[in-house]
């Protein structure tokens, strides 16, 4: 029996945080007196990763607001930094958007954040 070798490199997940996929269908982001909104796809500590036709720049800094599910458990607001941006591409499977990475973020959101997490893992 041979055995395949896939010349593919190997991808490591960088995060350290254990995440959640989340649908908040609301997020409110305010950018220099710009208001828009947005999907949450996913939720960590670290950050979120926000679906939007209309990215910001990478190092662009937001103020985040959301309601963790189930509706209206509670409405965080927190500062975040843009990482990464993806336009739009027909020919793509993943979804525009932008990864935003909490600045700043008080204790106790960080905790109600990742209690919310380990109890989606445990649903799951």
């Amino acid at each position: 029996m041979s055995e395949e070798q896939n010349d593919k490199p190997v991808q490591v997940d960088k995060r350290c945080n254990l995440r959640a996929p989340i649908l908040v269908r609301k997020v409110r982001v305010e950018e220099n007196r710009r208001v828009f909104f947005g999907y949450a796809k996913n939720l960590s500590r670290g950050g979120l990763f926000l679906a939007t036709v209309n990215p910001l720049e990478p190092g662009s800094r937001v103020t985040v607001e959301l309601t963790l599910p189930p509706l209206g458990s509670q409405t965080l607001t927190c500062d975040c930094e843009v990482v990464w941006k993806r336009h739009y591409q027909a020919s793509s499977p993943h979804e525009p958007g932008m990864g935003l990475r909490f600045v700043n973020l008080a204790e106790e959101t960080a905790v109600v954040i990742d209690t919310w997490v380990r109890q989606q893992d445990m649903t799951s």
